[in-house]
């Protein structure tokens, strides 16, 4: 339309303001199948003055991947020009059409069609299969499993068929670069890493998230400046859970059962009309489990030699539940309010029976032997809130945001032990009566975390970001212990802590050229902690203002090259759990405490990366050469010390700084479609670590070279079958450095106050290795229809060849201890799923409300002056 200044968005007539309040949709499918097409690439352009250079150029005005039903939806348009539409996708020819809408102003044309004419639906869009690249691809309605981000791999993990009706665990075992040990804790590069949801911290521990509601992992190995720099080595897992936000409703229920009779169920929903948007999803998931373990240990002890074997059974019977619903009110086409609430609720209750040998070697008559009957009962509850508003400019791209995050979680955990001496192994023989300890614990913690983030492009080629954020954290803990009925005081502890930190930051982004861009940041941190052991001790801390940089530069070559160089300076500082020295009395032969002399580490990380796609079949390669240098690491370490609150001493795990840390490595990720019925997805990992600990003692050092390989492999079938197998292979590695300062060890089970003891799992430490281990899962699904609608049936088997087998030796002057563990092997699991949905914008008509006329009828009025 002349003089309307085309699809700017800005442009005016006579002082009316071009409302951005299109909206087209349709879909894009098969030109001899009619089937939809999943993953084809949508891009509306339209031409813009630009004020600079006094010329008209193109611009993108919207754009996306098709869903797997080739359903696409472009909003917030302007409503005056010509569009051309650009459809491309892999195995089909490129396809262009031109678009606009059908607004007749001055020709009678009333406000309830002119809301209409707004909302076009372009109907079904047919590609043509492009004869030279069809035989060479696979076209499916699946993601790949791997994309890349500016600062992120993206794993969609939403039809991993091993996965199906386990927890996040389950999901991490098939996650590039990461593993998972037999508690569940994961390690990223050999760090613990901090686990976020949905692109915030959390306090969630992995077996408490459903496989089930989880639609991708973001893998975030080397955090700009953008996010919290605390975590020292490790990086950032963000788990972000399912949400549709289309036009219509959707949903899914599904349940299973598992070789030990536990069940899953669950089911999400998803509705769209209009200015809102609804989610919920609710999963309920049984958790029994049996676990074996021994362990072998040499000492000196007081000048004797003394030999202890023990072994262990265990099992554990308990459930979980996980709740989230959510509202997305779209308050106009620019502001936007979302708010959701989460529920964790859970019980577990177990019994562990222990026998443990102990003879002191070269003394007649010093055997003695140990039965212990550990029982437990632990109960926990999570809240999660969050508030969260987005607005968008007339600008492109510019955009504010702010939310507010709320998580309230309580937890109660008790444990009965009983335990008798022996004078032989056959335990025949008592010395005295049977021993109780009974121990109460228990604790809440409250989270809150306030942020605002606001982008602006300069323009198409420079970009700036800054954002604020405040962090408060309340704790509050005990553990009371008991022996035969009496009250421990001096083995007791409760205590209370509060950590604060603010943060702001800016960074800088800049296209140079049509092959070059760089992003620069910089982040400050400030923060703080008091805390205090009722009745006994009093500590707090103040860290100053730390200035951490960040740098990413992204250079990209001819035949589909990228490469990627980037740096960034991290943190990491000790929590009140690793600064308190109270004993954790729970295992006699595995004391820990803290050390309230611990400094904060500093870590400096390098990253080089390039990716290749190459081949007919768009293969994708990624390696990734990193390397970290930490000074003043904080790791585990065990020696002979007294015990708090005893007159005794013993071998204890506490927390040192170790003066240096390096650590490197090479990882490589392989994605390809070797067929039309085979892809595989690859990765290895070569690692060296090296921890330098002769200001803790002469000579204390651990360096080790160690290397891991994953994959995975999917096949599919004619009439909906898929088969897939996964495996893993761990060479012997250094022990993970618990690096994670959201005091949850290594991001995964336990931690403090959840249930797992002070701690949880057994310790890690500067002194050892954790021995080779591997293991395959299978999976077979196979997809039908039930009234249009897809429905599926899946069939997994974790650990198949019963490997997964836990070693680790640890020692320390004095010190030699191996001992191995495992947990549920070869467990077969079946689950059903039954996907539904309706996204005919028809369905849901955009209401003609009192704002939506209003807004639409003061834009026309402008324009036709």
């Amino acid at each position: 339309m002349p003089g309307m200044g085309g699809p700017g968005g800005g442009a005016r007539r006579g002082g009316g303001q071009i409302p951005s309040i299109g909206h087209f949709y349709g879909k894009i499918v098969d030109g001899k199948t009619n089937k939809g097409i999943d993953a084809a690439s949508i891009q509306l352009i339209g031409s813009k003055f630009d004020s600079t250079t006094r010329k008209r150029k193109d611009t993108i005005f919207g754009g996306m991947l098709t869903r797997s039903n080739g359903d696409f939806s472009l909003d917030n348009l302007p409503i005056f020009g010509q569009f051309r539409l650009v459809i491309t996708a892999i195995g089909y020819k490129t396809t262009e059409q031109k678009v606009q809408f059908d607004l007749k102003l001055g020709q009678g044309q009333d406000m309830s069609q002119a809301m209409a004419a707004v909302d076009k639906d372009l109907g079904n869009i047919k590609l043509e299969q492009d004869a030279q690249t069809l035989d060479a691809v696979t076209v499916s309605a699946s993601k790949p499993l791997i994309q890349m981000g500016i600062d992120r791999k993206i794993i969609n993990v939403e039809k991993n068929i091993t996965a199906a009706g386990g927890s996040a665990i389950d999901v991490m075992r098939n996650v590039p670069s990461i593993n998972v040990d037999i508690d569940g804790n994961v390690s990223l590069r050999n760090a613990a890493p901090q686990i976020f949801v949905d692109g915030r911290p959390t306090t969630l521990s992995l077996d408490q998230i459903p496989a089930d509601a989880i639609q991708s992992v973001e893998l975030i190995t080397n955090p700009s400046a953008k996010y919290d720099a605390s975590g020292g080595q490790s990086g950032i897992i963000n788990i972000v859970l399912k949400k549709n936000r289309k036009a219509g409703y959707s949903g899914s229920v599904r349940a299973g059962i598992d070789s030990r009779g536990r069940i899953n169920g669950g089911g999400d929903i998803n509705m769209r009309q209009g200015k809102f948007n609804l989610f919920a999803n609710g999963n309920y998931n049984q958790r029994k489990s049996k676990s074996w373990g021994e362990m072998d240990r040499m000492s000196v002890e007081r000048g004797n030699s003394i030999s202890t074997l023990q072994d262990s059974k265990g099992e554990f019977d308990g459930s979980f539940a996980f709740g989230r619903i959510g509202l997305d009110y779209f308050i106009d086409n620019r502001n936007t309010i979302t708010l959701s609430q989460s529920i964790v609720d859970g019980n577990f209750n177990g019994e562990n029976n222990q026998n443990i040998n102990t003879d002191t070697l070269g003394i007649a008559n010093a055997f003695r032997s140990q039965r212990r009957i550990n029982g437990n009962d632990n109960n926990f509850r999570n809240y999660g809130t969050q508030l969260a508003f987005k607005h968008i400019f007339a600008k492109p791209g510019k955009e504010w945001s702010a939310d507010l995050n709320y998580n309230q979680s309580k937890n109660s955990n008790g444990t009965d032990i009983r335990y008798r001496y022996f004078t032989d192994p056959k335990q025949q023989s008592p010395i005295g009566p049977e021993f109780l300890q009974k121990t109460d614990g228990g604790g809440k913690n409250n989270f809150l975390i306030a942020q605002t983030d606001f982008v602006n492009p300069i323009n198409d080629k420079m970009k700036w970001e800054a954002g604020l954020r405040a962090q408060v954290r309340n704790f509050e803990s005990r553990q009371l212990n008991y022996l035969n009925g009496d009250y421990k005081p001096e083995l007791s502890n409760e205590f209370e802590y509060t950590d604060y930190v603010y943060a702001g930051y800016a960074t800088f982004s800049q296209k140079v050229k049509d092959n070059f861009s760089y992003q620069v940041g910089l982040r400050a941190e400030s923060s703080s902690y008091e805390g205090k052991q009722i009745g006994k001790d009093k500590y707090s801390n103040d860290f100053p203002i730390s200035l951490f940089p960040s740098v990413f530069l992204t250079r990209s070559f001819e035949n589909r090259q990228d490469l990627q160089l980037n740096y960034s300076r991290r943190i990491n500082r000790p929590n009140f759990f690793q600064l308190m020295p109270n004993t954790d009395y729970t295992d006699p032969l595995n004391y820990q405490t803290g050390n309230p002399g611990l400094k904060p580490e500093f870590t400096h990380s390098l990253e080089l990366s390039y990716q290749k796609t190459y081949g007919e079949k768009n293969h994708t390669f990624l390696a990734t050469l990193f390397g970290k240098y930490t000074t003043d690491l904080i790791s585990r370490y065990q020696s002979w010390q007294q015990l708090a609150g005893s007159g005794d001493s013993a071998f204890v795990s506490t927390y040192v700084n170790a003066s240096n840390a390096y650590a490197s490595g090479l990882e490589l990720i392989f994605r390809n479609n070797w067929t039309k019925w085979w892809e595989m997805n690859f990765n290895t990992n070569i690692y060296y670590s090296k921890i330098e600990g002769d200001n803790v003692v002469k000579n204390l050092e651990n360096e080790r070279t160690s290397w891991n390989v994953k994959t995975n492999h999917t096949f599919k079938f004619g009439k909906g079958w898929s088969f897939q197998v996964s495996g893993d292979y761990q060479s012997r590695s250094a022990l993970p450095v618990s690096t994670s300062n959201s005091g949850q060890g290594s991001g995964g089970r336990g931690g403090p106050g959840g249930g797992g003891g002070m701690f949880g799992g057994t310790p890690s430490t500067t002194q050892g290795y954790i021995d080779d281990n591997y293991g395959m899962d299978l999976g077979l699904k196979k997809d039908f229809q039930i009234k249009k609608n897809t429905a599926s049936i899946s069939i997994n088997w974790g650990d198949v060849l019963r490997t997964r087998r836990y070693f680790v030796h640890s020692e320390a002057d004095g010190f030699v201890q191996d001992d191995w563990r495992r947990r549920d092997p070869q467990v077969v699991r079946v689950n059903f799923s039954y996907r539904f949905g309706k996204f005919d914008v028809a369905l849901f008509k955009r209401k003609n409300t009192k704002g939506d006329m209003e807004g639409m009828q003061n834009g026309m009025q402008g324009m036709q002056q």
